[in-house]
């Protein structure tokens, strides 16, 4: 009977057992499941996951400025970029230029609506202010060779944007400068002079960025040029090149180009991420032939408008115009089939 009873013990403890080994495999299942969700979930968030882009945490860190108040700032910004810049009219070129800019803000981490704009500035530049407000000048239009060389550079200051570089300088420096108000009290010239010297990186904290900065921004416009379609090799292609203009006729770059270079490093990396990141594509858009066409149609405009200065000026001499203006070149391509038709196509770069 003891005997039975014993045997009766042992069975239960051997049931018990089972049924903990079944609990603790299924919470070691949850467990499991619950780590490979996190760790999905964490790579959708990730900022080297192209195919999240649009849905990732970009432009976090400390910022002072609500999304709303960023484009208040960016809004006054612009209305003084403009007062002082001669925005160009022309319905084409304007046209073209934006809606390159829009395909490339819709392929972005950008939560704010854009706003862009041409500049009639022989200047090598564009830049984007807070908000969405975005500048391109007629010279880097001209001095890019291709398409999608003018696209990465507009990609890579549309993610200037989309991580809020901009605003996120801007509350740095108010931090510094409230951080230096107890150096007024320390009294003398060298209070003074200290609290000056924090105040004097204020001035330019919505367009000159950090080395980290740059960096970042090469990183996402890159991908934001490929995920449109283009050759993101095209965009280290063209900093390459006015770099070696630049270094041949020193001054032909701007200001704003040349106060953060392509360095060595900053190529490297970027080359590093277009052949690890980036997924490999059968085909990239290189240019079109619209592209080509606003090109020409800019040429004609300033033409125009160096002979219009002429005429103005008293001393130079007065040119008689044919009654007949030079029509401009019509940048969209014709509807009517013709033999030239293969020549209207993208250029497109196969691997």
């Amino acid at each position: 009977m003891e005997a039975m009873t014993g045997f009766g013990s042992l069975e239960k403890e051997r049931a018990m057992m089972r049924k903990t080994s079944k609990i603790v495999s299924t919470l070691l299942f949850l467990v499991v499941a619950f780590t490979s969700v996190s760790a999905a979930e964490e790579k959708k968030k990730s900022k080297d996951d192209v195919e999240a882009i649009g849905d990732r945490e970009v432009g976090k860190g400390m910022n002072f400025y609500s999304l709303e108040e960023e484009i208040a700032l960016g809004k006054s910004l612009a209305q003084q970029v403009e007062q002082q810049s001669r925005i160009l009219q022309d319905p084409v070129v304007t046209e073209f230029v934006n809606r390159v800019g829009q395909n490339l803000v819709r392929n972005s981490d950008a939560q704010v609506p854009f706003t862009i704009k041409v500049v009639d500035s022989d200047d090598v530049n564009a830049f984007a202010l807070p908000g969405g407000f975005f500048f391109v000048n007629t010279g880097l239009i001209l001095a890019s060779e291709t398409e999608s060389e003018l696209a990465g550079v507009m990609a890579h200051e549309i993610a200037h944007v989309a991580a809020r570089h901009g605003t996120r300088n801007a509350s740095k420096a108010e931090l510094v400068n409230w951080l230096t108000i107890p150096l007024i009290f320390l009294g003398g010239p060298v209070g003074f002079g200290a609290r000056s010297a924090a105040g004097l990186l204020i001035p330019m904290k919505f367009l000159q960025f950090s080395r980290g900065a740059e960096r970042e921004a090469d990183f996402l416009g890159l991908q934001y040029l490929y995920k449109t379609g283009y050759d993101p090799q095209a965009f280290i292609d063209f900093f390459e090149k006015i770099q070696a203009k630049e270094k041949g006729r020193p001054g032909s770059l701007s200001k704003a180009f040349s106060t953060h270079p392509m360095t060595p490093d900053r190529i490297s990396a970027a080359q590093g991420e277009i052949s690890t990141i980036l997924p490999e594509r059968p085909e990239y858009l290189v240019t079109t032939s619209e592209y080509d066409g606003v090109k020409d149609r800019l040429r004609v405009l300033q033409n125009r408008g160096r002979i219009e200065e002429g005429a103005e000026s008293k001393d130079r001499p007065t040119l008689r115009r044919s009654t007949q203006p030079t029509p401009l070149p019509d940048a969209t391509p014709s509807s009517e089939p013709s033999e030239d038709d293969e020549d209207s196509r993208p250029t497109l770069k196969r691997r």
